[in-house]
């Protein structure tokens, strides 16, 4: 897989930037803050439809503008899609295949698949929960699109239950609410259908990333305490002992939904006293793990980027390994590591069917990676 084409308007600093594109490496050079991680972060949201610096749409649209247009051409296996997304703010975006409508945004997944490290990559080790949770479910999608609707119908009912939860806490004044009650079940019943799929989806994600992360952190930190990842559910010692995924087995939703419907009603006192709920993927951790201690608060600078580092490598190898290569995105990181880092990264990328890689200056992109090199400055691109 690779990209062919890139065309952006209004989006992020561009007024307009149109790139041609070739396989095998790419470099983008210019002084910081001249739009050079804009247009891989447009990449990338085509990729994702989310962007890796902004929780929200709007910053994507340039000041003053109504909306921005992304369009990729992608060739995969000798066949050219054109996708083009329409970012309005306030409304609901749109997209279009090969200049045809399609029924939601979230269709175009799967279309381009991209894999992208950049100095925000640095928050998945000392960053809350919540990044590394957006780490796994942003994988999931990536390795099958279809986990966009799992986690929209969790997150949509997970705020429907917490609403639920506030209003039935409210109204209790010594005595139960039959009929809050009687709801709160049915939401907990779709609650545990939801959770359960993403659940096991994120185990067997982490089973398969393990030992890719593992290796891939030897080898950008041969001389440091070994790295693993495992998976904290907030289920506890009930997935664990009862439900407990043996290792070589896959995780099942429907073993799962039992359990977190067993934990839901125990939760049930503990979450009408708060108005929110207590159980499920959402209170859940990726655990960053080097030697026998956790990562976040414990590892090094240098650690804290090799394993950083070594969870995007090794999604790459996972999604390289099961449907053909991702386009890998390096976002001015090469100034951030030290030489052993830097020529490992630049070793795994040399080797990829394409590779965008920003930079400062030259001296920052290993020699691997020369190739093809466009400098970006004065809102102009201009190839090198």
């Amino acid at each position: 897989m690779y990209l062919r084409h890139l065309q952006v308007t209004d989006f992020r600093s561009w007024p307009q930037a149109d790139l041609a594109l070739d396989p095998g490496p790419t470099v983008l050079v210019g002084q910081n803050g001249r739009g050079k991680t804009n247009l891989l972060e447009a990449i990338g949201y085509v990729a994702t439809l989310g962007s890796h610096r902004v929780a929200t749409d709007a910053p994507l649209i340039r000041h003053g503008c109504e909306r921005a247009l992304v369009r990729v051409a992608v060739v995969n296996d000798d066949r050219e899609l054109t996708v083009e997304l329409e970012i309005t703010a306030g409304r609901a975006n749109r997209a279009r295949v090969n200049r045809g409508a399609v029924g939601r945004p979230r269709d175009v997944l799967g279309i381009l698949r991209t894999v992208l490290f950049s100095p925000e990559d640095l928050s998945l080790v000392r960053g809350d929960p919540s990044e590394r949770r957006r780490f796994l479910d942003e994988l999931l999608v990536l390795r099958a699109p279809r986990y966009a609707g799992v986690r929209a119908d969790y997150e949509k009912v997970l705020k429907q239950r917490n609403a639920l939860l506030k209003t039935a806490g409210k109204r209790r004044t010594g005595r139960e609410d039959p009929y809050a009650l009687s709801t709160l079940e049915v939401w907990d019943d779709h609650l545990a259908v939801a959770g359960a799929e993403l659940l096991a989806a994120r185990l067997n994600l982490v089973a398969d990333l393990g030992p890719y992360a593992a290796a891939a952190y030897m080898g950008v930190a041969p001389d440091s305490r070994p790295a693993k990842i495992s998976y904290k559910s907030s289920l506890g010692d009930a997935l664990a002992e009862t439900y407990g995924v043996p290792d070589g087995e896959r995780a099942q939703p429907d073993v799962l939904k039992d359990v977190l419907l067993k934990a839901l009603g125990e939760a049930r006192k503990a979450e009408l006293e708060r108005g929110i709920s207590l159980v499920g993927p959402h209170r859940d951790e990726l655990e960053l793990i080097l030697g026998e201690a956790p990562a976040k608060g414990y590892a090094s600078h240098g650690e804290s980027w090799s394993f950083a580092l070594a969870l995007r490598l090794g999604s790459y190898e996972l999604l390289r390994g099961e449907a053909g290569e991702p386009v890998l995105l390096l976002d001015d990181v090469f100034a951030e590591l030290d030489r052993k880092r830097r020529a490992r990264l630049a070793e795994v990328a040399a080797s990829a069917e394409q590779v965008l890689v920003t930079a400062a200056v030259d001296e920052d992109v290993p020699s691997e990676l020369a190739g093809g090199r466009f400098v970006v400055a004065d809102g102009e691109i201009t190839r090198g």
